[in-house]
């Protein structure tokens, strides 16, 4: 029986695990605190053993501002792993800001606020030869999408003309993970078809909702958290073209308007 190790149950990877588990995989989880089905992350022995007893090992944790936590306490034994499998799942923040430009696995990485990010993403990339890294844009799905921020009140339209961002459904990372079990290790982005100004998805969400918009606001306006202005600082466009070769994937939701509808379906 396949066996997934996974490090980090954050919304991605515990969607993942959801999908492996139902396909009859045994998946074994690490977080802060040990629960069922899963380890916790200071528990080496345990860890040590899973990483040594599994076929398929995946990190989804970010790195803090000290480095990647799980490459400094596992790193050496992930490296040494018998595993058929490995992954990371990183972000597009990886290429900085681009002024709305296009940017494919070859572009250039390490600018902007994401050092950090990079420098992990590099080591992951050096860790094994068989290493598989996707580069992750902005993530959304049943329970964390545009329509949850609609419906709590708390949605906003920023005047920034020229803006756009690259996101992907959460069910389409899970099917490229999985798509690359037989593909070639490397670097993939899994972003949809349809860059999109931030806006225009908020407006759908209203629509799908029958919610009025909310007020188009500049950025001192919208008295955004540090978080949420930072993400309003960088401005690209994420091709998938090399997923779709070599992965043979396609994205189920190819814009959000797609994929918000799924969402909206889901949680009815």
């Amino acid at each position: 029986m396949p066996h997934m190790l996974i490090l980090g149950l954050g919304y991605t990877a515990a969607r993942l695990a959801g999908r492996l588990r139902a396909q009859g995989w045994q998946v074994t989880g690490v977080r802060r605190t040990a629960g069922p089905e899963a380890l916790a992350f200071a528990d080496e022995a345990a860890v040590h053993a899973a990483i040594a007893g599994t076929t398929h090992i995946l990190s989804s944790v970010p790195p803090d501002g000290e480095g990647d936590p799980v490459l400094a306490r596992y790193g050496a034994a992930i490296a040494a792993a018998p595993a058929l499998w490995a992954g990371y799942l990183s972000s597009t923040g990886v290429y900085g800001d681009t002024g709305g430009a296009w940017v494919d696995e070859a572009s250039p990485m390490g600018q902007g606020r994401r050092t950090v990010r990079t420098e992990a993403d590099l080591a992951w990339g050096a860790l094994r030869a068989d290493m598989r890294r996707f580069r992750l844009p902005g993530i959304y799905g049943p329970g964390r999408s545009a329509l949850d921020r609609v419906g709590r009140g708390e949605a906003h339209r920023i005047d920034l003309p020229g803006q756009v961002f690259s996101r992907v459904h959460v069910d389409d990372i899970v099917a490229g993970v999985i798509a690359s079990f037989d593909r070639p290790p490397g670097v993939y982005n899994l972003a949809d078809d349809l860059p999109a100004p931030q806006n225009a998805v908020i407006e759908a969400a209203c629509a799908l909702l029958d919610k009025p918009l909310p007020p188009l606001l500049t950025l001192g306006e919208a008295n955004l958290s540090p978080m949420a202005r930072a993400f309003y600082a960088e401005n690209r466009r994420v091709a998938n073209g090399r997923a779709r070769r070599l992965l043979g994937w396609k994205p189920r939701y190819p814009t959000y308007c797609e994929g918000l509808t799924a969402c909206l379906a889901e949680e009815s």
